[in-house]
């Protein structure tokens, strides 16, 4: 299975990265009817922090900020369950098949693959801040290496320019 198909199903909810029940039961092969029937029946390996049902506002703005959610799913008077990683991982104890077992290996390699991205992406941030850091104090200099030939330039102007004052001679040669 591939992992961008898996990524894209993964959503920030809560705080929590998350995979709605009807995407997994659509990887699992399974109707979401089932799925969440074994995961009742197996409520005690689902802690809060594995698995939560989502509140009619949460589902409201996931349905308001995901274009790729499917039609009957919309309107589903049922808000889903969210499963994070850890609650993936148990879920593959409960859907005890073979389809079950390679799915969920895939998810925990999407899982791992978009936090190893988290990862490079705040490392790559911290090096961009530092060299903005760097670039601001070089560019600090030239401004003011900049400034200062202007400013050079216009006091030498000024001083040809000014009223020139003492003894006239009508010449001009200065």
């Amino acid at each position: 299975m591939e992992l961008s198909i898996i990524k894209n199903k993964i959503h920030n909810i809560q705080g929590n990265k998350v995979i709605l029940d009807f995407d997994l039961a659509e990887l699992y092969e399974v109707e979401t009817r089932v799925l969440k029937q074994a995961v009742r029946r197996n409520l005690k390996r689902f802690p809060d922090d594995f698995m939560f049902q989502l509140s009619k506002d949460e589902w409201k703005e996931v349905i308001t900020n995901c274009d790729n959610l499917p039609e009957n799913i919309k309107f589903s008077p049922a808000t889903p369950f969210a499963f994070t990683e850890q609650g993936v991982a148990m879920l593959s104890s409960v859907l005890n098949s073979d389809k079950a077992i390679d799915v969920n290996i895939s998810i925990m390699r999407a899982f791992v693959a978009l936090r190893q991205h988290l990862t490079d992406y705040s490392n790559l941030k911290e090096h961009i801040a530092q060299l903005e850091k760097e670039m601001n104090v070089k560019f600090n200099d030239i401004h003011q290496a900049m400034n200062y030939l202007l400013q050079k330039d216009k006091v030498q102007i000024e001083q040809l320019n000014r009223e020139r004052i003492g003894f006239k001679t009508g010449r001009k040669d200065y």
